[in-house]
């Protein structure tokens, strides 16, 4: 089984060499591991993960050795640091495996848990600090925090040659999700996302609404009143029915 997955991991390796030859970053590592851990649903086989750890950890180690540099387009930048939360959320799951969520690690949100460049990252610095200033308030739709409410874990690894089509395609996807977002004709509820980062989604005159009706297959009557449903924060293990939600 070992030698299976050890040539697995070599073909995966060939067949996108092409594709990422021309990427600054080399996110093939993540690449393997996702898609070989990782389901259509976005759910984890955390078990799998552990037995690549190695492979893993290499990777995360990389990540910490390079820092995004002037030179770098704004596309690269954008999918390595993307990148980096999903890995930093991964390792901190890893690192206490086996728990049931990711609020069972002490304060995981404010921990400095990835370093780059002498400097130290939590979560929320990437996230608050780096990912949402670029402006785009898509990223929240590529960035998982390893519940089953949060949006799908892609099981690609990001990079500056798939982002762009990644926003637009993950964005959509999230927002169409039966089990994240419910609409349709007579009732409007929605994701906690869209009430904890309502600012990011409010320009130019538009509101939250109006950006869900530029994805949604659906269009929301505007004046019907929208409620949220219950974040789920429970893991997004793969041996769970994807995902749970509430309709308060």
């Amino acid at each position: 089984m070992k030698a299976l997955k050890t040539l697995f991991f070599f073909l995966i390796s060939l067949s996108f060499f092409n594709i990422n030859s021309q990427e600054i970053v080399d996110h093939n590592p993540w690449d393997q591991i996702l898609v070989l851990n990782v389901t259509d649903e976005g759910l984890v086989d955390y078990d799998g993960v552990t037995n690549d750890v190695l492979v893993f950890y290499k990777y995360f180690r990389y990540l910490q050795n390079i820092s995004p540099e002037d030179h770098w387009s704004k596309e690269e930048k954008l999918a390595y640091w993307l990148n980096v939360y999903n890995a930093t959320v991964m390792k901190m799951i890893i690192d206490e495996y086996p728990i049931a969520s990711i609020n069972q690690i002490e304060n995981p949100w404010k921990r400095k848990a990835f370093k780059s460049n002498d400097i130290r990252y939590s979560l929320d610095d990437i996230e608050h600090s780096i990912l949402r200033k670029f402006g785009d308030p898509r990223i929240h739709f590529l960035l998982n925090c390893g519940s089953m409410s949060s949006p799908r874990l892609w099981n690609r690894a990001y990079t500056s040659s798939n982002i762009d089509y990644a926003l637009e395609e993950r964005t959509k996807e999230f927002i169409n999700d039966p089990q994240r977002n419910q609409i349709n004709s007579k009732t409007v509820r929605i994701s906690q996302l869209f009430e904890w980062y309502e600012d990011d989604f409010v320009s130019n005159h538009m509101d939250v609404i109006d950006f869900i009706n530029e994805y949604s297959t659906i269009t929301i009557d505007k004046q019907i009143t929208k409620k949220y449903v219950t974040y789920d924060w429970s893991l997004n293990k793969n041996d769970k029915k994807t995902p749970i939600t509430s309709n308060n």
